[in-house]
Parts: C-alpha cells; structure tokens; sequence
C-alpha cells in the first residue's frame, strides 16, 4: 500500500487540519467529536442541512458545506458511519430555530445512527426531519444496505435542497424538494479496479486483469455482475441502461446528467463517457439541459466512474442553478 498518509488510524483527523486551515473562510471543523459547519452557523430563521457518512468520499460531504449546500457534514472513519454524538453536535451547532434536515445515504449504520441522533435533538426541543437517498439502481439489497444504496445523487440533492432553504422555505417545504430529487434521480456505477482502505492495508476486493464490476458500491460493494474489460461507449451503454429502464424518463423531458468520478479516472476519461452517455439520452428524446462532471463522490482511490441522471422541471432547475459557495462547490457568486 502507497499512500500519502503517516498513521492510518489518524487520517480523518489529520485530513480535516488541512482542510479547516485551507478553507477557514468557508467551514469551521470542530473535534472530539468531529464534525464541520459553515463559518456562519447558525443562520438565524433557516432550515439547516446536516448530512455526513464514511470518510473516504471526498468531496462528499464536507467540500459541501457553505453557503447555498449543507450548513454541517459529519465525517466518521473511512467508509464508516459517524456516530449519533457527533451528528447530533452538528445538528445543534446549525439550528437557527427553523429546523434541520438530515440528509441520509441509505447505508445500515448511516440511518440508524442519523435516526437516534435525531431522537436526541427532539428531546432538546430541535425540530428534525429525515431524507434517506436510495438513487442507486444497480440492487435492491447488499452490504450495508437495505433497500437501494445511496450514491451519487447525494450531491445533487444537497445542492437542490441546500438552495431551497437558503431561498427561505420552511422545513416542510425544504424536505418536499429533497424527497422530489430523490424520486427523479437515477445512478450507476462501475469499479475497474479497487481501492484500498487505509487500516486494512489491501485492496477491498479482487477483479482480475480483465475484469471489470458493473453496478458498483462506493464501499466496493458487490454489483450486479463482472464482465470483461470493454470500450468506453460499451461501458458507458451497461451505465445508461439501466438507468432509462428505471428512471422512465420520457421523450421530451429535460434532465441533468452528472458523470462522476471515483477518484482515479483522469477527466479525459470521464469526458468520454459524458459523450456517448449524452448520446444516448439524445437518442431517448431526452434534452440534456444541465451537465456536471468531475470527481464528486469518489471511493478513495478506485477507478471507475457512476452515471447519475436527475429528471428536472422549472423549479428544480432554478434550484440547481442557484449561487452555491462551498470547498468543492462555486458559481454564482
């Protein structure tokens, strides 16, 4: 293993220093327990937005708070869940007496633990509401999860709803736009080699030469099936799929498609993906109306990448558009 690190069991601790110290005009990052706010928090009269999971996915979730995005993210080990004391710290930390929401990957440990977090601030008198992405449509069950995991999406729907409160909405209503996203928004993914956790030392699982595993976990959880190494466009095509197949996007419609990276593809590669999979929604009658592509949700190391496709209407495409000023995030201002 080769990895720019010095103690494998101080990672987060050591990532977040060099975070808060580079983005101190952005987020402020406590310890013990860990978790970041915007350097801003609370905004008084504003829903505050709290997601957080598994480290090992940057940017997701702390390159995502700041202004128009997530008011706290809370980092647990890598890809492991953060527990319910430093969830519920956060969530104090950004009430501004309208509420929070919690924005929850559908892993095992994450809902539970974002769940009695938010029994905890109820009985401190903070008002807390709950989204659970499911967006993954490669299984309905695996490690981890009950149900569909959650993945890629994330990140365009703490953008859609983190410009929902910023606009004022109450928590009833930033919840609506959360759940909205979640029911229009589609991902898959594709692992070509694995990625090795820091404290295990080896990578998380084994594909052979000329391997590759479609339908992928950001974990390295199993997909639906290995394959035989292919071309860009034949890959991009066991993505897009799928996706169609599920989402039921009609002739017509306009969507967002987000290529991601998952953390050890070079752009190039991921352009090329964008092409063929913007073909193909084309080729659906589908009109690609907002793009995005780059490594935003990434499994430390791995090669590979996700196709994510998100329905849009009028609202929802004024909410993506929306100024945004985060780490890993900016435009608009």
């Amino acid at each position: 293993m080769k990895k720019l690190i010095n103690d494998p069991a101080d990672v987060v601790a050591q990532s977040l220093k060099g975070f808060a110290a580079v983005h101190a005009d952005l987020v402020t990052v406590h310890y013990d327990p860990d978790y970041v706010v915007r350097a801003d928090a609370p905004v008084a009269g504003k829903v505050g937005l709290v997601s957080g999971g598994g480290s090992g996915h940057e940017p997701l979730h702390a390159g995502y708070v700041g202004l128009g995005m997530l008011d706290a993210a809370v980092p647990g080990a890598v890809f492991t869940s953060p527990t319910p004391d430093p969830i519920l710290a956060a969530t104090k930390a950004v009430d501004g007496g309208a509420g929070v929401l919690h924005i929850v990957k559908n892993y095992t440990g994450d809902v539970l633990n974002f769940e009695t977090a938010a029994e905890m601030a109820d009985m401190e008198g903070i008002t807390v509401k709950s989204v659970v992405v499911d967006d993954d449509v490669a299984v309905e069950d695996s490690t981890w999860t009950a149900g569909r995991r959650g993945v890629a999406g994330t990140v365009l729907l703490e953008k859609i709803a983190g410009a929902a409160a910023e606009r004022g909405d109450d928590l009833d209503g930033v919840l609506a736009i959360a759940q909205r996203v979640n029911a229009s928004v589609r991902s898959m993914g594709v692992a070509l080699t694995a990625c090795t956790v820091p404290h295990a030392g080896k990578p998380s699982f084994d594909l052979g030469e000329d391997e590759i595993e479609i339908g992928i976990g950001i974990h390295g959880e199993p997909g639906r099936h290995r394959v035989p190494m292919a071309t860009a466009d034949e890959i991009t095509d066991q993505l897009v799929d799928p996706i169609l197949a599920d989402l039921k996007p009609a002739a017509g419609d306009n969507v967002l498609l987000f290529v991601n990276g998952m953390g050890g593809t070079p752009e190039s590669e991921l352009y090329i993906v964008y092409a063929h999979a913007r073909d193909r929604l084309e080729a659906a009658g589908l009109i690609v109306a907002r793009s995005l592509v780059g490594n935003y949700i990434t499994s430390l190391e791995m090669q590979g990448c996700s196709i994510t496709v998100l329905k849009l209407d009028d609202e929802l495409t004024a909410l993506w558009d929306a100024p945004v000023h985060t780490p890993a995030l900016r435009r608009g201002l």
